[in-house]
């Protein structure tokens, strides 16, 4: 049976089919302990892939990473800490002396008029859904360069059309649509592609924190009529790094049910 691209006999990956083109490659994807994070980190170890899931909340971390089995392993990340970032490269480059694929999945969000949200609140969505990802290309970008590697940035679709009472959180999700561009045509000489995803509504603990009424009210004007499914999101960024996405940099993936219509 023809395999993928392998990372050698030793990482237990020879001879497995390729499927989805990410057989043998090496993953980091953030925000990894629940939701969508937790799905594309599933998906892509069912593919064959190795995925370093990375968050803050390491005992959910741990225990997804232990229940996946050895194409998984756990590291504490804040996304918004520099140090935290090259002491992550600098594991996987020791454990698996490569990195092919970076998703920038970890975000946070908060619902509130603006004059409800306070300064803190204002650094800390700025802190994790932008400069996160930020830094996270700055620090992966020697690593995935050697491997003509991709990067995967989660926006949302708050940066397509206008949601009341989410300024803050749709600046910082425009600002990553924006990121996402002009890295693409900054890396796309090192190989190294740039794609964005934009989730819809998912069904997520980050989509309960709107209250139920005004949940029930958005599902209804969502042409399939449901929100998505965090696994549908993964299937989107797994494609973005898999070799069939191969041709595609600066590209926006819209999975919002028809949302953005």
């Amino acid at each position: 049976m023809p395999t993928g691209r392998g990372v050698g006999n030793a990482d237990g990956l020879a001879g497995l089919p390729s499927m989805g083109g990410v057989t043998g490659k090496v993953a980091i994807v953030t925000g990894a302990a629940r939701g969508q994070g937790a799905a594309t980190a599933r998906l892509l170890v069912e593919r064959a892939a190795m995925v370093v899931l990375a968050d803050v909340l390491d005992a959910d971390g741990a225990e997804l990473a232990r229940t996946l089995g050895g194409h998984a392993q756990y590291r504490h990340l804040d996304v918004a800490d520099a140090g935290d970032w090259a002491a992550l490269i600098d594991h996987v480059a020791q454990c698996h002396g490569r990195l092919d694929a970076l998703v920038n999945n970890a975000g946070i969000f908060r619902r509130a008029p603006l004059g409800e949200h306070g300064e803190d609140d204002f650094d800390a969505l700025y802190r994790t859904n932008q400069l996160g990802p930020l830094l996270g290309m700055r620090a992966a970008f020697a690593m995935l360069a050697e491997s003509r590697g991709a990067i995967v940035n989660i926006a949302s679709t708050a940066a397509v059309r206008s949601v009341a009472q989410t300024v803050p959180y749709a600046a910082t999700k425009w600002a990553v649509r924006g990121m996402t561009r002009a890295a693409a045509a900054e890396f796309a000489a090192a190989g190294v592609r740039v794609n964005c995803v934009i989730p819809g509504l998912i069904d997520t603990a980050m989509a309960h924190l709107n209250p139920s009424d005004v949940l029930d009210g958005y599902v209804e004007g969502i042409p399939l009529r449901r929100m998505g499914e965090p696994r549908e999101v993964a299937y989107a960024s797994a494609f973005l790094i898999s070799d069939e996405a191969a041709y595609l940099t600066g590209a926006e993936l819209t999975v919002d049910g028809g949302d953005t219509l």
